[in-house]
Order: structure tokens, then C-alpha cells, then sequence
């Protein structure tokens, strides 16, 4: 049924793709509390805003350009990738990509809960291959959906999975490019505690480790969603340093204050998994109590690009 409807979205012009995800936002603004409670209490940790009325103003907001994502990556899922082309107007910083290249390196690429990240694989994928890390559903026609929706061009799907892991790894070898969702909360064994936006949050490993084992070059990259249904335009930050998910963090929080209206605020970052809330207890064990917390803003230090 999902297969259907991405079919009968996609044959839709863009800019009623975004109407209908805008009011789909708003509807949801309205009716969904908790969601706002999430929204709000992350904007308000971020100290993006100066006051409670203007975290208020731009948690409604990306409420709304909430809705333009979700019904957005159905028409991505539905349309072919030659028809997904001509709506990328413009291209920042990819000069990144061809210094990797001629540097012989690897690319991570890192695409955190912010504006359109599907339609930035969809571009790399249209002239070089790139993997691209995904957390298979449960639901097995679900996932199908998935993968069909995002292999498009040279793009290749691998589950988070040793197996998936492995494909990352060859691939940077071969000095091809990988895609991750940095600010996915990882699954039990699999993350640390860092602070994101001075207060902890279960952090994935997995970037880092595969940036200090394959000396790839890291490149944030951002597909901004223009206003009216205009299309999208791509942002591409190389990053000097992620080795830790400390570092990881740092560099998401400088994405977002770019554009912090675009980000998926309510999504719960700092939720305390019981697995996660073991693993912190480990890691303040381990920590000498003359140590100070670590604390992170976006313009703490400036931004490291290549």
C-alpha cells in the first residue's frame, strides 16, 4: 500500500508535495503535545534562541517543515532519479569531493535530521557510487520500500549490521563514499555518551571509528529545502575532525545552527534507553571525578573546513 502511495505522491508537482506536508505539519502542531514538549525542550537546550516566545516560534516551524519531510521522501521513494535532478538548483562545496578524489581518499558523508538528506544521496549517487548505511524496519515490505526508494543511480543500501559495517569499509578502501545519519541514536553496545548541546546524548560510534580506520575524508552534507516547492539546494562542509563522538557532536551542532528551522526537533536525541542509561553509569565510573563535563556550542570554535 506504502508502494502505491509513494507512486501517486510522486506524480504530484513538488511545491503540492509541500503544501500538503506543510499542512500535514500543522495539523500535527495542533494535536500532537508531546511531540511540541520533545520540540521545545531540545531548542531550548540548544540555545539557538533568546527567549522562550522565539524557541516557541521556530519549534512551530519545524513542526511545519516537518510535515514537507515526511510526505517528501515519498515522492523521493517514487520518483525516478532523472526526474529528481533538474529540482537541485544549486551545489555548495564540492570542491570537498573532488579533493577526496584526487587525494585518493574515502568520503563519509554525514546527513543528520535536517531538511531534505534523502535527496543528497540521490545527487552524489547520479555521478559516483556512495553506500549508504540504513537501519532495516521490522516490517519486511517496509523495508523493501526502503531500499527501492533509495537505490537509485550508483546507490547502494547496506544494513546496520556487521555485514553492513563491512560494505562501509570496502567501500572507503576502494576510495568510494558512505552515507550515515550521524545523530541516529545508536542501538545497546554500539554508542557512547556525548555531549550534544551541553548535555549527554547516547552517541553513535560507528562514524568515527570508520573515519580513524580509513583516513576518509568527512564532508556534513545538507539538501535545503527552498520555500514555495522550489526545489533544493545541497550543502556540502568538509569537517577537519570526528574521531570521537564528542567531536561528531560538535559538528552537527554547527550544521544546525545553520539552518535550525529545518532539523527534526522532535526528534529525542536525549532519550535515556535503559541499555544507554547502563552504559552511561559505565562511562561516569570510569571517569575521574575532578574531570569537568565537556560542553559544546555551535560557535564555540570555528568551523572546521577543508
Amino acid at each position: 500500500m506504502l508502494f502505491y502511495f509513494c507512486k501517486c505522491i510522486a506524480c504530484l508537482p513538488l511545491r503540492w508535495v509541500h503544501r500538503l506536508g506543510a499542512g500535514l505539519g500543522t495539523l500535527s502542531y495542533w494535536l500532537d503535545g508531546k511531540s511540541n514538549r520533545i520540540a521545545l525542550g531540545n531548542i531550548e537546550q540548544s540555545r539557538l534562541t533568546e527567549n522562550r516566545d522565539q524557541a516557541r516560534q521556530l519549534m512551530k516551524r519545524s513542526r511545519i517543515e516537518a510535515g514537507k519531510a515526511l510526505l517528501e521522501t515519498f515522492f523521493i521513494w517514487g520518483q525516478t532519479g532523472d526526474k529528481l535532478l533538474p529540482l537541485i538548483h544549486e551545489v555548495h562545496g564540492w570542491e570537498a569531493v573532488t579533493q577526496a578524489q584526487r587525494e585518493g581518499k574515502g568520503l563519509i558523508f554525514l546527513t543528520p535530521h535536517m531538511g531534505c538528506f534523502e535527496i543528497t544521496s540521490v545527487y552524489y549517487g547520479a555521478h559516483h557510487p556512495i553506500t549508504v548505511l540504513y537501519r532495516p524496519p521490522k516490517l519486511q515490505a517496509l523495508s523493501n520500500l526502503v531500499v527501492s526508494g533509495r537505490q537509485k543511480g550508483q546507490v547502494t543500501m547496506a544494513p546496520a549490521n556487521a555485514s553492513g559495517v563491512r560494505k562501509l569499509l570496502q567501500a572507503l578502501k576502494s576510495g568510494q563514499a558512505v552515507g550515515i545519519l550521524p545523530d541516529q541514536i545508536p542501538r545497546s553496545g554500539e554508542g557512547v555518551w556525548a555531549d550534544f548541546f551541553a548535555k549527554p546524548a547516547y552517541t553513535m560510534g560507528l562514524a568515527s571509528k570508520l573515519a580513524s580506520k580509513s583516513d576518509a575524508v568527512v564532508v556534513m552534507a545538507f539538501g535545503e529545502r527552498l520555500a514555495e516547492g522550489k526545489g533544493f539546494n545541497i550543502h556540502l562542509t568538509r569537517v577537519a575532525d570526528i574521531h570521537t563522538p564528542a567531536l561528531l557532536n560538535q559538528a552537527i551542532e554547527r550544521q544546525i545552527a545553520q539552518c535550525p528551522a529545518q532539523y527534526l526537533w522532535q526528534y529525542n536525541r536525549f532519550k535515556q534507553r535503559r541499555y544507554a542509561m547502563h552504559k552511561l553509569e559505565q562511562q561516569s565510573a570510569a571517569t575521574p571525578s575532578s574531570a569537568a563535563p565537556s560542553s559544546s556550542r555551535p560557535g564555540d570554535t570555528p568551523d572546521q573546513q577543508g
